[in-house]
């Protein structure tokens, strides 16, 4: 399993930037970003994977959000912008050795502790 570390949640308003960070103790096949608002399921934002070098994302957040890594690539962030209010949630790295896939958080082996995104109207 991989160790794993989000920074960088907090509040804005609509229309605003946030960007998460996610720090890892080893490089991951795949390395996703995962969301999970009050009462509802975990949602597959994006992922990205360095070995296959390609990214994807959930059609709620495409154009919106950008995923990448550092050339380390034990660094994940995810660039957030045109906020909407339905992107609150709790935010959550994951890692895993794939299939690198949004739809299924089973996937993932380890799991950050979250970090809190609030975007108010």
């Amino acid at each position: 399993q991989v160790h794993l570390v989000e920074t960088g949640g907090g509040s804005v308003q609509a229309g605003g930037s946030l960007r998460l960070s996610c720090s890892a103790s080893s490089v991951p096949t795949c390395f996703a970003w995962f969301r999970q608002a009050p009462g509802k399921e975990r949602e597959g934002v994006a992922v990205i994977s360095p070995i296959w070098r390609r990214s994807d994302y959930s059609d709620s957040v495409k154009g919106r959000f950008t995923i990448s890594q550092t050339n380390a690539k034990t660094m994940l962030t995810l660039q957030m912008n045109s906020l909407k209010p339905e992107d609150t949630a709790m935010y959550f790295c994951a890692a895993g050795v794939g299939p690198c896939d949004l739809a299924r958080p089973q996937n993932y082996n380890s799991w950050g502790q979250g970090t809190q995104v609030t975007v108010s109207s």
